[in-house]
């Protein structure tokens, strides 16, 4: 496993993370399966967990907090997030800061955080949502101030909107916030435009999430998938999202790479840019966890095929299940 620098903080954290959204609301997520995959990725390196009491309202925490009892030799960062309080992903530009992170509401959803992971101090508290025009309002700021004083929290930071990277730039500078979380694969580059020069200047640490573009980056889905009633992604896969997605993932298949799979390009893609600390695909098979904790190897895509990838770039915008 290789490690890279998570911003200001100085920690050293795994370059793939583990992203614990799919042990709440994915098909798939059987106990047993995931607790060998999560044991698996801590024996091999891994150090970096994210989670947020929205997955499962707390469920997927408490799994965080029960691998961390088990583990009790090994650094485990885990970094969680607060749900906004009208419990609406993602946020609007018209929702106001008291719609979402009042002070109240965020003392509230660290301390059921804490009690779900069962430690003392959250390594690391996001913002599930954000809105950039909340930047120069005081009530966060002197909230977040307080639960670092008092020792729950060590460090926060923002989760941003799907599709909208640019939308916490001014919330960056204000020198409260440790790290940004946002999309960024071969199809959602947009980072690349603003947000990643400027957490390079700042020392901001960079999470990429949904490295796979929610599964259209693994090359199984087809026109025809359907996803079981109760799977979040029934809701996001509607068919004017599943079409396209799958036609712009078969563009890419003839330029994989011989003896490589779409998932290993999709990630090594994400770790060729250097303003990325690390990147979470969710795991919740030891299969699938062996094949992408392995691509932490420090080989590098071609030069060649990283700008064939660069052609990839897909820019999409809010829709009603973009979520």
């Amino acid at each position: 496993m290789e490690y890279r620098k998570f911003g200001r903080t100085n920690w050293q954290v795994s370059e793939i993370g583990y992203g614990m959204w799919g042990l709440a609301g994915w098909t798939g997520s059987e106990g047993d399966d995931y607790e060998k995959s999560l044991d698996y990725s801590v024996e091999n390196g891994c150090n970096f967990f994210d989670t947020a009491w929205g997955y499962g309202e707390g469920l997927s925490e408490q799994v965080l907090g029960k691998l961390i009892k088990r583990h009790p030799s090994k650094k485990i960062y885990a970094a969680t997030k607060i749900p906004p309080k009208n419990f609406k992903w993602p946020s609007l530009p018209d929702y106001k800061l008291q719609d979402c992170f009042p002070a109240a509401h965020i003392i509230e959803y660290t301390e059921k955080s804490l009690k779900n992971l069962n430690i003392e101090c959250i390594d690391l508290q996001q913002f599930h949502v954000w809105e950039d025009s909340w930047s120069n309002q005081d009530e966060w700021k002197k909230t977040i101030e307080k639960l670092i004083k008092e020792g729950k929290v060590k460090h926060f930071g923002v989760s941003v909107n799907r599709w909208e990277p640019n939308n916490c730039l001014e919330t960056l500078k204000t020198g409260l916030i440790d790290s940004v979380q946002v999309i960024y694969n071969i199809f959602d580059q947009a980072p690349e435009d603003k947000l990643f020069d400027l957490c390079e200047k700042l020392d901001i640490g960079v999470i990429a999430r949904v490295p796979f573009d929610e599964g259209t980056l693994t090359g199984k889905l087809t026109k025809d998938t359907v996803f079981p009633k109760e799977d979040w992604r029934s809701t996001y896969f509607v068919p004017e999202n599943l079409i396209p997605s799958v036609e712009h993932a078969d563009k890419l298949k003839p330029l994989i790479p011989k003896g490589m799979e779409m998932p290993e390009m999709a990630l090594r893609f994400i770790l060729s840019h250097k303003a990325v600390s690390t990147t979470i695909p969710g795991m919740r098979k030891i299969n699938h966890t062996q094949a992408n904790l392995s691509v932490s190897d420090g080989k590098h895509l071609s030069k060649e095929l990283l700008a064939e990838l660069k052609k990839h770039r897909w820019d999409r915008v809010r829709t009603e299940w973009s979520q």
